[in-house]
C-alpha cells in the first residue's frame, strides 16, 4: 500500500513532464520552427538534426533512442541528411562496428538559424521571469535529468521491492 500512495505525490511532476515532452515533440512546432529560420528541411529529418548538432558525434543506435525511433529507420534518415549535406557519418574511434552521425558546415549554419530561432521562443516564454528563476529551473532539469538517466536499467530490479 505504501508504493502505491507514494506514487500520487509525483502524479503532477510526471504530468508536467509528459507535457513538456508533448510541446517539445509537437510536429506543429517543429513546422513552425523550420518556417521561422527559413530553411528546408523535411520535418521528419529536424529533430535527428536537431541531436546530432547537439550531441554529435552520436551512434544512431543512441540518436534512434533518444528520438523514439527505431534504429533502421533512423538509419536511412541519417541517410538522408548525409545526401543533403547537413551530416556525414563515420567509424567510432573505439568501436569501428558503430557508425556516427556528424554535423557537417552545412548542417551547423542550418542548425544556427534553429537555434537562433529557438532563442526568440525562450525569450518570449521567460520575459516575466526573474532571471535567477530562469537559471534555477534550468540547475534543476539539469540535476534531475542527471539523477534520472542514472536510474535506467534500475526499473526491472526495482518492481518486487515492496511487494514483500
Amino acid at each position: 500500500m505504501k508504493s502505491v500512495q507514494n506514487t500520487h505525490k509525483y502524479d503532477a511532476l510526471h504530468d508536467c513532464l509528459l507535457m513538456i515532452a508533448g510541446a517539445l515533440n509537437r510536429p506543429q512546432r517543429d513546422m513552425a520552427m523550420i518556417k521561422a529560420a527559413g530553411i528546408d528541411l523535411d520535418r521528419a529529418l529536424f529533430p535527428l538534426l536537431v541531436q546530432v548538432s547537439r550531441f554529435g558525434p552520436i551512434g544512431v543506435g543512441e540518436l534512434a533512442d533518444r528520438v523514439g525511433r527505431d534504429y533502421s529507420t533512423v538509419s536511412r534518415q541519417v541517410a538522408k541528411l548525409e545526401e543533403t549535406g547537413l551530416v556525414m557519418r563515420q567509424k567510432n574511434r573505439q568501436d569501428k562496428r558503430v557508425n556516427e552521425a556528424v554535423i557537417t558546415p552545412d548542417g551547423r549554419a542550418m542548425t544556427d538559424k534553429i537555434d537562433a530561432q529557438r532563442v526568440q521562443v525562450y525569450q518570449r516564454v521567460f520575459q516575466h521571469w526573474p532571471e535567477i528563476d530562469r537559471e534555477t529551473l534550468e540547475q534543476l532539469l539539469s540535476r534531475f535529468v542527471t539523477d534520472f538517466s542514472q536510474t535506467e536499467g534500475d526499473e526491472n530490479n526495482d518492481q518486487g521491492s515492496d511487494a514483500i
